[in-house]
């Protein structure tokens, strides 16, 4: 395993060689190396020269350089994006954070019981500087409106030392480029639903006289920071797909909608292909004996079994829907296969439906939620990575060749139909927008009573197929 530390740095000439000595020779779990990945935030006081002569002596270090000042966040970013370990520590070239806390802080990753972990200032560390305590109180009140807003239970947000598994923090975007990162950071985690733990440390706290940058317009920036990652869902670094999935999560009464049209469908047995990260599993695992939600994404099977993880009816197993030889390692048959937005991205689907039709039991229901009207397709399904939209009778086709009786076909969404042809046909957008979503969302209740009114065809079409008994 490795670790890779993450030293944004600025103006610190008279700390940074103390500081890299003790970073580089701090005690490290067995078998674990290191990487310092070293961001310069443009430093003018000869930091930079230091910090050559230091990466020519260590090779351990890489060192990268930012051509303007951009402030901390910035630096972080850069960092990330470069490291190239399994977990990640932040540590500030300022020595107020002892680096000998690194296995403190490693050891609930290592367990396997956290996705991040913070160091807290607050719980009962060995040593703390006894600091202002007007300085102390401010770093207490954001913490308080940062757990209002996220509601974590953290009791110091603000703190340098976090912790995380390197996939997870990748997939983050950071868009602070000053001390914002800190609230930032802690926001997503909390809407990621990552298992976050705390951990005491030491702190060893510098006056303004002895060189600390963080001021009171930063504690303006941090509540703005909290209030904007409260309102805006910017979670995943991929631009469209993950975030809409995270935006359906936002849409409980269409997801009430869809999963009361294929409940009664369900058997005793069921399992899920391309569950996400488990909308629609937390909504129709309840009262069946065995749910299988399955996934190909890591992100995705990462989420799903930390909901899950206490939820003894459902089991999260990897599955590519492209592969039937993932299909068939699932060594089961279940009652119902669920295949919810899932055909129209594959390959080939009449492979994957046959393989998926041998995973049903004789009379069990294949329920399919494929996108309708070929000419419809646009830039949204492009971004969505869809490769087709079908026809009833297209769907019907490849459900019958493929070994299944198709027992339903139901229209659904109509008035969606008209803005996927707005946003994408007329205004050429690439994505719908959280507050368009939204709006949909508090109106479904009118468009789910007149749907079967509307002379047209739906968005989406869903299919109920069996398998001959």
């Amino acid at each position: 395993m490795k670790l890779s530390i993450l030293m944004p740095v600025y103006n610190e000439r008279t700390m940074v060689e103390r500081c890299f000595a003790q970073v580089l020779n701090a005690p490290l779990p067995e078998d674990m190396e290191r990487e310092l990945v070293v961001v310069d935030d443009h430093s003018t006081d000869g930091t930079w020269d230091i910090l050559l002569r230091l990466a020519e002596k260590h090779p351990e270090i890489r060192l990268f350089r930012h051509e303007v000042n951009m402030g901390k966040g910035a630096a972080v970013r850069t960092a990330i994006k470069q490291a190239s370990g399994d977990f990640c520590i932040i540590q500030d070239a300022d020595l107020e954070y002892d680096p000998n806390e690194y296995p403190r802080l490693l050891k609930p990753l290592l367990d396997g019981h956290a996705d991040a972990v913070f160091g807290s200032r607050y719980l009962a560390g060995e040593q703390t500087r006894v600091l202002q305590f007007w300085h102390s109180m401010i770093n207490k009140g954001l913490t308080l409106i940062s757990n209002m807003f996220s509601n974590l239970g953290v009791t110091d947000m603000e703190t340098c030392y976090k912790a995380f598994r390197t996939d997870l923090l990748k997939s983050i975007p950071i868009r602070s480029n000053r001390f914002g990162f800190e609230p930032e950071i802690t926001m997503k985690c909390a809407k990621r639903k990552l298992r976050v733990y705390e951990v005491p440390i030491s702190y060893h706290g510098r006056t303004f006289e002895e060189g600390k940058k963080i001021g009171w317009k930063d504690g303006f920036q941090a509540l703005a920071t909290i209030l904007k990652f409260w309102i805006i869902d910017d979670l995943y670094v991929e631009p469209y797909g993950r975030g809409m999935l995270y935006n359906l999560t936002g849409t409980p009464q269409y997801l009430s909608w869809l999963t009361q049209t294929v409940r009664p469908y369900l058997g005793d047995t069921v399992l899920e292909v391309g569950a996400g990260i488990g909308a629609i599993t937390g909504r129709l695992m309840a009262r069946r004996l065995q749910y299988v939600a399955c996934e190909r994404d890591p992100l995705y099977l990462h989420a799903l079994r930390n909901r899950f993880l206490r939820t003894p009816n459902v089991c999260v197993r990897p599955l590519d829907p492209n592969s039937v030889e993932s299909i068939e390692s699932i060594g089961e048959s279940f009652d119902t296969v669920l295949c919810l937005h899932v055909l129209e991205l594959l390959e080939d689907p009449a492979k994957s439906v046959a393989a998926l039709q041998r995973k049903l039991k004789p009379g069990g229901a294949l329920i399919v939620l494929a996108p309708q009207g070929p000419s419809l397709f646009c830039e949204l399904d492009r971004r969505l990575g869809n490769r087709q939209r079908f026809t009833e009778a297209e769907l019907r086709k490849l459900l019958e060749q493929n070994g299944c009786r198709v027992e339903k076909v139901v229209q659904m969404n109509k008035v969606g139909a008209l803005a996927w042809r707005l946003y994408g046909g007329l205004l050429r957008r690439s994505r719908i927008d959280k507050p368009s979503l939204k709006i949909f969302d508090k109106t479904v209740w009118i468009w789910r009573r007149v749907d079967w009114l509307l002379p047209w065809r739906g968005l989406s079409m869903i299919a109920v197929a069996r398998k001959p008994a």
